[in-house]
């Protein structure tokens, strides 16, 4: 038995304690929000937050989330995730919107310890999260948008 803490909730789930926390996450706990990708922790689509820091959940063993604070897109609450969320639909920040659950989560991140990221930031802490549809020019704009916001 693994006991996991996701969103706040305390999980004991039967599961290998080397299974990937993605499908720990999406198929054992029924959380469909976090996305796969590519499975080799390389795209971001499942971005989540172990005790704060965005890891990607399809190379995190389940067993190295013991006894740590699992956040996924489901679960992320307060001032800057909201204002994220608000922002990114405002802007239509998304087109198909498949990998923004990671995106939202690595963005939130951000914006949690740096208030005014610069272009160099927030490309720096947005590496590694690939969109398929290339809107990274209004992830940006979301992300300064956010970040204009929260300083308000």
């Amino acid at each position: 038995m693994i006991n996991l803490t996701i969103n706040g909730q305390s999980h004991a789930l039967d599961v290998d304690p080397d299974m990937p926390l993605l499908w720990v996450i999406r198929d054992i706990v029924g959380m469909t929000g976090t996305k796969f990708g590519c499975g080799m922790a390389q795209c971001g689509a499942c971005t989540i937050h172990v005790d704060g820091t965005p890891v990607r959940a399809c190379q995190t063993a389940a067993s190295d989330a013991v006894g740590r604070q699992i956040t996924t897109i489901e679960g992320i609450d307060g001032k800057v995730a909201k204002t994220v969320q608000t922002v990114w639909t405002e802007m239509d920040v998304p087109q198909c919107g498949y990998c923004q659950s990671g995106q939202i989560m690595s963005a939130v991140a951000l914006l949690s310890t740096n208030k005014k990221p610069s272009d160099a930031e927030i490309d720096e802490a947005m590496h590694g999260n690939l969109c398929r549809c290339a809107t990274y020019h209004r992830i940006r704009a979301g992300i300064h948008e956010a970040a204009k916001r929260l300083e308000a």
